[in-house]
This record gives structure tokens, C-alpha cells and sequence, in this order.
């Protein structure tokens, strides 16, 4: 039976990877999805590639976040569940942190998390009919890393407004919820492989191999692996689920 007919959901950073596997599957779960990206046109043809529709999203712009929702509103209705996925990684030694990318992946990985959790709960509010709210965190954000710093600070910080934001919506019938992936194949990994290669001094592929060979269930994540997951935070399952992080990470960490 589809768990989510009726439903309609804007997912953030969804035209690839992570977020585009999310909208596939709910798209099989009948839900009606709005794939909202700053790259208007890899979301346009990730949308007709699946039968979902495109809105252009910068996470970083309130003028932006506001008008996407207003479009998805306008396109499909309503907006009952919003996946927080747009994110951006760095890496570097404390030494070595640059201000100017601290700002940046705060303002994508935070920031962007709470005012657009504020504006479609604005949104779920006005309807009166409730909602849920799924944040990306990650392991990252369950511990430091001695090169990962600001990634890992930025995504405690997505568990703690997780938290917060659960326990204050919750009154209006809005259930917020996190997903804290642990490493997980992808395109992005070029670019985080590449950080590891400069600061550890290792070839190209070999940290991926490492953190690979180090997960408990014997290999890395897959985008796939986090949509059940996705699909119960959305559902009537998970009605009494609030203010939670659940860890998807073949066994990574354990709280």
C-alpha cells in the first residue's frame, strides 16, 4: 500500500544525489513532490525525469525561500511534508578554518534549515492541518572530527534545532524530525575525498575506501538506504515521533 497519497512535499537540494532519491521514492509512495534546488536547471529535468515539479531555491536568500514556497503552494496545493536536505561540506584544520567558508556552510547548512523550516511551518500553521518536518543531519553532528569542524558543528546544530523546533511545533500538530546519515555514496564524495587527500596526504579514493571499510554493515550507505526512513518521518506512523534523530549508518554510530 503507498504511504503517503494525498501528500505533498517540497525537498530541498533535490535535483541529484540524496534529495533526488528521496523525491523518487515518494513520488512511488503517491505523494506529489516539488524538487527545489539553486540549480533551476538540473532540477527541471530531474522533475520531468520523474513526474515531480521544479522551483528554484537559494537557502541563503529569505526573498527566495519565500517565493519557492509560494510556488509550490500555488503549483501543488499545499505543502504537508518538507525534507531540509541542501547542505554543503568543507573541511579543514582548526588552524586553517577560513572565515568566509565558516559564513558559507552555515548559512546553507543551518540558517537554511531554519528559515525554511519557518517559512512551510508559516504555511502548516495557516492550514491548520498539521504537517512534518524531516531534517538532514548526520553523524557528523554526534561527535568532532579533527578536520571537520565546522561540518560537524553545523550539523549539531541541525539535531539541536531538530529539538527545539519539535517541541515548539508539535503544538500546531507539525512533527520535526532528523535523519543523521552516516557516509554515503555519492558525486559529493569526489569533493570530500578530495579534502582528505590534501590534509592526510592520501591518493585520490583511498579515505572513501577506508571510511567504507569501516562501516559495520561492510560497505558505504546509498542514497536509497535513507528513503524508508524518509517515507516513516512522513507518514501516520509517525505520528508520536517527535523531536528525534534517527541515525541511518549501517551500524556507524550508536546513541
Amino acid at each position: 500500500m503507498k504511504r503517503l497519497v494525498g501528500k505533498t512535499a517540497l525537498i530541498t537540494g533535490a535535483a541529484r544525489g540524496i534529495g533526488q532519491a528521496f523525491a523518487e521514492r515518494y513520488i512511488a509512495e503517491g505523494a506529489k513532490v516539488a524538487i527545489a534546488d539553486i540549480n533551476i536547471t538540473r532540477a527541471r529535468e530531474t522533475a520531468a525525469q520523474i513526474g515531480a515539479i521544479a522551483v528554484e531555491m537559494d537557502v541563503t536568500s529569505q526573498t527566495s525561500i519565500d517565493a519557492a514556497v509560494a510556488t509550490t503552494v500555488a503549483e501543488l496545493g499545499q505543502i504537508d511534508i518538507l525534507i531540509n536536505n541542501a547542505a554543503l561540506f568543507t573541511a579543514a584544520p582548526i588552524a586553517e578554518i577560513d572565515r568566509a567558508d565558516f559564513d558559507r556552510v552555515f548559512q546553507i547548512n543551518v540558517a537554511g534549515t531554519l528559515f525554511t523550516m519557518q517559512a512551510v511551518a508559516k504555511h502548516m500553521i495557516d492550514r491548520g492541518q498539521g504537517g512534518k518536518i524531516i531534517n538532514m543531519a548526520s553523524q557528523a553532528g554526534r561527535r568532532g572530527e579533527a578536520l571537520v569542524g565546522v561540518y560537524c558543528a553545523s550539523k549539531a546544530a541541525v539535531i539541536s534545532l531538530t529539538q527545539s523546533a519539535g517541541l515548539n511545533l508539535i503544538a500546531h500538530g507539525i512533527n520535526v524530525n532528523a535523519i543523521a546519515p552516516g557516509v554515503v555514496d555519492g558525486e559529493h564524495w569526489e569533493g570530500v575525498d578530495a579534502f582528505f587527500a590534501k590534509y592526510e596526504n592520501k591518493a585520490l579514493g583511498q579515505k572513501k575506501a577506508e571510511v567504507g571499510a569501516a562501516v559495520p554493515f561492510g560497505r558505504m550507505g546509498t542514497a536509497e538506504d535513507l528513503t524508508g526512513m524518509a517515507v516513516f518521518l512522513a507518514s501516520d506512523d509517525a505520528n508520536y515521533v517527535v523531536a528525534q534523530t534517527y541515525n541511518v549508518d549501517g551500524g556507524n554510530w550508536m546513541s
